[in-house]
């Protein structure tokens, strides 16, 4: 703690214990980069600085702020939690509360009950995880529920009472900036003299995760469709994905009539264990079914195919693979 105390990174989420303002840097630190969170994390707080606020929304509001985090469930379980806690009438204060709003699991409801409450519950990410692992020299493979569970304990036992969300954080910060996944700076280590994986020479291959999905590879084609009316983009069926509700370029399945035209590039896009290449292609409209360039899009269902402006995308929300067609496109687009 007095290693954290020091050198800890100056994360805006850090600067209070507001209960709220941890909620919201913890969901968007799920699977994300800190660095990446922090120009969301304030633009969030600014447009919604309170959970009233946020609770008063519109989901195509909070998904538009949140366009280019990903994991999207993540936006739309905010705003359902936010709605019950303003019902309520006030944030809940212990873990067993807050495990049962929508998207907390085990982890957010013990950095929230620790950090903002002091309950004492050691929160358990993956950085705690490898800082356990090396502590004890724990080839377990960490996929494991027994694993994890054992970890967790271990956790829990290290646990300070006294002030167990600085606790937390400190083990977490360990985890991210010194107990590094690959060539951890152990000399800085402020645990170096415990850690068993460092006595034993081991401390790189460590913790062991068996289970691993194979990759999938797939490829698709966007189309990059001009008119005077601005870019035309396609919005994903509501029951068709997480993706639901976002715009995105079309692809010749969304507009088989399409001509297609020069390809302007390709790009790389992963989700999870899925690798996708897309081809970014210029295409025009056929006059007749499927609508002319500067007319309405005859065929399409209403809402489902709309031209925006620069301005106007501005206002929705947008799917990364947008965002990177629309910069293979060129800036005047």
């Amino acid at each position: 703690m007095a290693w954290y105390r020091r050198s800890h990174r100056d994360l805006p989420w850090r600067s209070g214990r507001d209960p709220y303002r941890i909620w919201i840097s913890e969901v968007m630190l799920q699977q994300t980069r800190a660095q990446a969170v922090i120009p969301y994390y304030l633009r969030f707080l600014e447009r919604f600085p309170t959970v009233e606020a946020l609770a008063a929304a519109r989901e195509e509001e909070v998904l538009t702020l949140w366009s280019g985090l990903g994991y999207y469930s993540r936006a739309r379980n905010l705003l359902r939690a936010a709605c019950g806690i303003s019902a309520a009438g006030a944030f809940p204060r212990r873990y067993t509360e807050l495990r049962s709003l929508p998207g907390i699991g085990d982890y957010t409801a013990a950095a929230i009950a620790s950090i903002a409450f002091g309950e004492p519950r050691a929160v358990v990410d993956g950085n705690v995880l490898r800082v356990v692992a090396r502590i004890e020299n724990d080839a377990a493979d960490i996929a494991s529920a027994r694993t994890r569970a054992r970890f967790r304990a271990s956790a829990e036992s290290w646990l300070d009472a006294r002030d167990p969300g600085t606790f937390n954080q400190a083990l977490m910060e360990l985890g991210a900036t010194v107990c590094l996944p690959r060539n951890p700076l152990c000399l800085l280590c402020p645990l170096a003299s415990c850690c068993q994986a460092r006595q034993h020479g081991t401390a790189s291959g460590l913790p062991v995760k068996l289970r691993r999905t194979e990759p999938v590879s797939l490829a698709g084609v966007l189309l990059i469709i001009r008119s005077s009316r601005g870019i035309l983009l396609h919005r994903r069926e509501p029951d068709a994905s997480r993706m639901a509700g976002f715009w995105d370029l079309p692809s010749p399945e969304d507009l088989p009539a399409a001509r297609l035209g020069r390809k302007l590039g390709a790009f790389r896009h992963t989700i999870t264990h899925h690798h996708y290449t897309y081809t970014v292609r210029e295409a025009e409209l056929e006059n007749g079914p499927g609508g002319t360039p500067e007319g309405t899009l005859d065929g399409a269902p209403d809402g489902v195919l709309r031209w925006f402006r620069p301005a106007e995308r501005l206002g929705v929300p947008l799917c990364t693979t947008a965002r990177k067609g629309l910069q293979l496109a060129g800036p005047e687009v």
